[in-house]
């Protein structure tokens, strides 16, 4: 009926007149009827139930007609992530220039994707003032807030663009399928509108898929959007590839990787805690104090653990002086015979940092580096880079990826104490929704500056925020000193999930998520506000019965306070202190 309704309505859109064809505004709806994009000339409207939500300037002249497809079925299965099994639907409208450019538009039930294929790409979103929206300001390294505001301020910004058309209605504005010959863009704010704008030119005729993930914070948050649109795995045998948590040594000793016995110490804490990996941070090619990074390697060998290895990309913008390894991935040559060589050594995977801006040649970098490291069975983490654009789909050894102000800023100054909470309660609908995010969470003591907000706060994290390698930030005697049921917790927890569920929140101030592995659902919520506050879970969008086996509560209302734990409790609503939080373990 729908398809029917569907076909009907972009029959009646086009008036033919003599041999001239002049195409009236054509509309395709997404499967379940709640969007509509309607495409006329120059401009393509994208209404939401019964309202046109985004206007989106196209600068297309003549149209020499359309075709649709209805109701295209697709299937894949990721590796990490918000869902391992994803199926979607969508309607698909070709509208085809005189010029010879085509623009290609898709409904799904969750957003829009378009594209502009063989010609010049000229883009803008209307988002007129006093429609509130949460942007970062354009950075190379993506580490920035993205605080809430109702008025258009020019400039330049930085994807995701998160926008409340309405009260309960939301878009996320971003980009995926940036392959090679394309680069990156983002958005230029003039008034009102807020320009697709290139960082260098393309060498490609097909630009990326334009995202607008439409409908309810929930439509958001569990969208898979970006990697739907992303072109399908191109690694044959994936069985090599494991998320898992990690030990990590540098937020707590920023040098610590040149120190053999420190190193030593985040080993031993990963095979006490269960964890698979553990990171040996930059400097690692100047180990000393007891041993080298071979030596580290036989000792991690001995203990059942994993070791990555970071490397500085050899493009670095923070100048002189940058630490090392550098220049050992920069070529073709140098990348192979490095990799080569961490093959040999049984090194599971590397963390590349120091991206330059997000022009061709990084684009090309990005994916020679994905492509070449898949070739050796090697894990990938993008630190100081660009944000994810659904290259963890082709490539799934791409476990995560920074771009964003995470834990380690306690390192830099003292303005994530202050910022963290409710910065920590936005990323869920912002930066988060579009791929991984390795925030480097669970952090009990302090870095180089103190952190204020509490326990249940920092345990909430790894569950709240997805990446599929979890940098576990804290200190050896922090873990290992965290009371049975916690360590317990926390040597189990997955990081990659079958599915996941936003049960409560809006941006800045709350968020509960719920991720389910097998027939476990864990779920996290914290309170990014200076008060205390109620907050009462939608359990049933994830189960009509259950049980929550355990549920992890502040003791008190003040940092390091510890954990009230109680078990097969009833669901009722949680009082969060201030920057607090929780977590619940729930089975079906």
């Amino acid at each position: 009926m729908k398809n029917g309704l569907l076909s009907l309505l972009l029959l009646l859109s086009v008036l033919f007149t003599g041999c001239e064809l002049r195409v009236h505004p054509v509309y395709v709806y997404s499967p379940d009827m709640d969007i509509c994009v309607i495409v006329s000339d120059s401009t393509m409207k994208v209404r939401y139930r019964d309202q046109i939500v985004q206007i989106v300037e196209l600068d297309l002249a003549r149209w020499s007609g359309w075709s649709v497809s209805n109701l295209q079925k697709f299937s894949y299965t990721m590796l990490s992530g918000k869902r391992s099994e994803r199926t979607d639907y969508y309607n698909e409208l070709i509208y085809n220039g005189a010029d010879g450019r085509d623009l290609i538009v898709r409904a799904y039930c969750d957003g829009v994707a378009f594209r502009i294929v063989d010609g010049e790409e000229k883009i803008s979103y209307r988002i007129p003032d006093g429609k509130k929206r949460w942007m970062q300001r354009l950075k190379t390294d993506y580490e920035g807030f993205y605080p809430e505001s109702s008025s258009a301020v020019n400039g330049r910004y930085g994807y995701p663009a998160l926008v409340e058309y309405d009260e309960g209605v939301f878009g996320l504005i971003t980009e995926s399928g940036v392959g090679h010959g394309n680069t990156c863009s983002y958005l230029t704010c003039n008034a009102e509108d807020y320009t697709v704008t290139y960082t260098d030119s393309i060498d490609s005729n097909t630009h990326p898929w334009r995202i607008i993930i439409l409908g309810e914070l929930s439509d958001i948050v569990e969208s898979t959007l970006v990697t739907d649109v992303a072109d399908d795995c191109k690694i044959e045998d994936t069985s090599w590839i494991k998320p898992g948590l990690s030990a990590w040594v540098y937020w707590a000793y920023n040098h610590g990787s040149k120190d053999y016995r420190k190193v030593r110490e985040y080993i031993s804490m990963a095979h006490s805690m269960g964890w698979p990996y553990t990171l040996i941070d930059w400097e690692w090619d100047e180990m000393a104090n007891g041993g080298t990074m071979e030596d580290a390697l036989a000792y991690a060998r001995r203990h059942g653990v994993k070791v990555n290895l970071w490397y500085n990309s050899g493009t670095s913008w923070v100048g002189n002086g940058a630490p090392g390894p550098q220049d050992r991935l920069r070529t073709k040559e140098a990348r192979e015979r490095e990799m080569s060589w961490l093959e040999q050594l049984g090194v599971t995977g590397i963390k590349v940092d120091f991206f330059l801006p997000d022009n061709r040649e990084m684009v090309d970098y990005y994916l020679d580096i994905l492509e070449d490291a898949a070739r050796h069975h090697l894990l990938v983490d993008f630190h100081g880079c660009t944000i994810p654009r659904g290259w963890s789909r082709t490539w799934p050894n791409l476990m995560s990826m920074e771009a964003v102000y995470g834990a380690e800023w306690y390192n830099n100054n003292r303005r994530m104490t202050n910022a963290a909470a409710a910065h920590n309660a936005t990323l869920p609908f912002t930066r988060n929704v579009i791929g991984p995010m390795d925030y480097t969470p669970c952090t009990f003591t302090d870095s180089q500056n103190p952190h204020i907000t509490t326990d249940c706060h920092e345990l909430a994290l790894p569950i709240l925020f997805e990446s599929g390698l979890q940098h576990m930030a804290d200190r050896p005697s922090s873990f290992l000193s965290l009371p049975s049921e916690i360590k317990s917790l926390l040597s189990t927890l997955p990081s990659a999930w079958d599915d996941t569920r936003l049960l409560a929140g809006y941006p800045g101030e709350s968020a509960v998520i719920a991720r389910r592995s097998g027939d476990k659902w864990y779920v996290a919520g914290i309170n990014g506000t200076e008060n205390e506050i109620t907050l009462t879970p939608d359990y049933s969008r994830i189960a009509e019965e259950f049980t929550i086996a355990t549920l992890i509560t502040d003791k008190g209302n003040e940092p390091r306070k510890g954990f009230n734990i109680e078990h097969d409790v009833p669901a009722a609503p949680l009082t969060l202190p201030a920057r607090g939080g929780f977590v619940a373990v729930l089975v079906q």
